[in-house]
């Protein structure tokens, strides 16, 4: 958010002028696009967000008929012993596939950064969509396990892909709003695939769940193909000029500087009047690209940082306390979540004798509750760090926008235990934001660090879920997951004290030294 000089030594935030310092002249920088495309952007981003989870986590509802279909014999009544060994073996179907939804992003988001965010789009809805239809008449389980791992990796991609894309058009503070459709409908995407594919196995095969969910997918790719141009955008370090390749000029940030303390000295330093004026009069001003010219898939390359330097550097980004803060957070949430619904439908139908269909509709209450997140994990985020920003004479630090985890750690045990996603949406969105605002050049190592460490954590989980339950029951392993998490939420409160100077120190350590990025990878924030 832009700032202004009341007088000679205070600044206030002006609502009124919304971060054009950041702008350049050319028509095709997203940040120039119309408030309406960006929302039209952020809808498709939002519902190729729903459709990344549809059939991670649908057919779980499913689970019993599943194990019988690929184990002829194994009967929850007749012959509970094979049962529970073969519906171990078919709990692989789901947490290989979120393990590989994790794990893929090391490919996919450095490719991304490298080549730009519409390629990874297209490619990995075509093999989610592949693996969809193919998975529809497989019936070996070997087979299925491979479909299951390669649909884990192509549906993985947008997860992860979509934060960066978020941030490519959005100034910093409208990102808390749009973050929080985004972390809702991730959430919703679980449950709505698990309440549908409740209802579909009323009077269908399971396996028609998939056949609903390929034509699903299908339609998704075609709006990644044809109404989804390439967000990427390379900047000068000065701002108002622009380039489009990464090769025409770029090299080391000479300090260890991070992006957050770029924030905080380009917002109370900029005049975006001036700025402006700049851009127009320092630049030749472009074309605006044709709609034939969006439809290419390749647009060259957007930094000239190494693929193999971009890889490694989500390995040294986790070792950042905030950062690990964040993946913490998104393991003691979603990863406790995604372990408690691999066995939800076993549970509820031995508990309570439910169907599949009566186990999906326990589901609405977590489509209600991501929703009702959607505004507490955004706009009031947004409210929170702009009212610390003004008692703090206009400057943001990141860690303005953490006491909004409040009603998170609130409610978020009592949410693992009823399903009702609210502080999953609300605490993890809160959290992100924080992270990508803190190191926002490389948006996208961080929360691929984030939400690798998370899709390692609830694989690693679901291998220890069934035998804690019958080890210790359902209402201590699942109050044990809450206290976890509610211990993990706390800890916003020392870094909202310390956060600043945690950064600024840790950013020195040997370790993450070599995460450093190049002067391409700056956006003038």
């Amino acid at each position: 958010m832009a700032l202004q000089m009341q007088n000679s030594k205070t600044w206030k935030i002006d609502d009124n002028v919304h971060a054009d310092d950041l702008k350049t002249a050319d028509p095709n920088d997203p940040l120039n696009w119309p408030q309406w495309y960006k929302h039209y952007m952020a809808t498709v981003i939002s519902i190729a967000m729903m459709m990344c989870n549809f059939l991670a986590a649908g057919p779980f509802i499913a689970m019993v008929n599943i194990t019988m279909d690929f184990f002829p014999g194994a009967h929850p009544a007749k012959n509970p012993r094979l049962f529970g060994s073969s519906v171990a073996k078919v709990a692989y179907f789901f947490t290989t596939t979120a393990l590989l939804q994790g794990v893929g992003n090391f490919i996919w988001v450095p490719v991304a950064n490298k080549y730009g965010r519409r390629p990874i789009y297209v490619l990995s809805y075509l093999i989610y969509f592949a693996t969809a239809i193919w998975l529809s008449f497989e019936h070996s389980y070997g087979g299925f396990l491979a479909g299951r791992i390669l649909m884990g990796f192509g549906a993985g991609a947008a997860e992860t892909v979509a934060p960066i894309t978020i941030a490519d058009i959005y100034f910093l503070h409208e990102r808390g709003t749009v973050m929080a459709f985004y972390s809702s409908f991730l959430s919703v995407g679980a449950a709505v695939g698990l309440v549908i594919s409740g209802l579909i196995t009323i009077h269908h095969h399971w396996r028609v769940i998939f056949q609903v969910a390929s034509a699903l997918i299908g339609l998704v790719h075609l709006f990644a193909i044809f109404a989804f141009p390439e967000t990427a955008y390379t900047r000068n370090s000065s701002l108002g000029e622009s380039k489009t390749d990464s090769s025409a000029g770029s090299g080391s940030s000479s300090d260890a500087t991070s992006s957050s303390e770029k924030v905080e000295k380009n917002f109370a330093l900029s005049d975006p009047k001036k700025d402006a004026e700049k851009a127009t009069t320092s630049s030749h001003i472009p074309p605006k690209n044709t709609y034939l010219q969006t439809l290419k898939v390749f647009h060259g390359t957007f930094t000239s940082e190494s693929l193999a330097k971009l890889v490694l550097r989500p390995l040294g980004l986790i070792c950042l306390p905030p950062v690990l803060w964040v993946a913490l957070v998104e393991a003691a949430t979603i990863g406790f979540l995604v372990a408690m619904t691999s066995n939800v439908e076993v549970a509820f139908e031995r508990t309570y004798h439910f169907e599949s269909y009566q186990v999906g509709l326990c589901f609405v209450a977590a489509i209600i509750g991501s929703l009702v997140g959607i505004p507490v994990g955004g706009k009031f985020g947004d409210k929170v760090a702009d009212w610390f920003t003004r008692r703090n004479e206009g400057i943001r630090n990141p860690e303005m926008r953490l006491p909004a985890m409040i009603p998170a750690m609130i409610t978020a045990p009592l949410g693992l235990v009823l399903f009702v996603n609210f502080a999953i949406v609300q605490g993890t969105n809160i959290a992100l934001v924080y992270v990508i605002d803190a190191y926002r050049p490389v948006a996208g190592e961080v929360t691929l660090a984030v939400m690798g460490f998370k899709s390692l954590f609830g694989f690693l989980l679901s291998f220890y879920t069934n035998t804690w339950v019958t080890q210790s029951g359902y209402l201590n392993a699942y109050g044990t997951m809450g206290a976890i998490s509610a211990a993990v939420l706390l800890c916003w409160i020392p870094l909202y004290i310390w956060g600043k100077q945690v950064r600024h120190a840790t950013w020195h350590w040997r370790i993450v030294r070599y995460v450093d990025w190049s002067d391409d990878r700056e956006v003038g924030e």
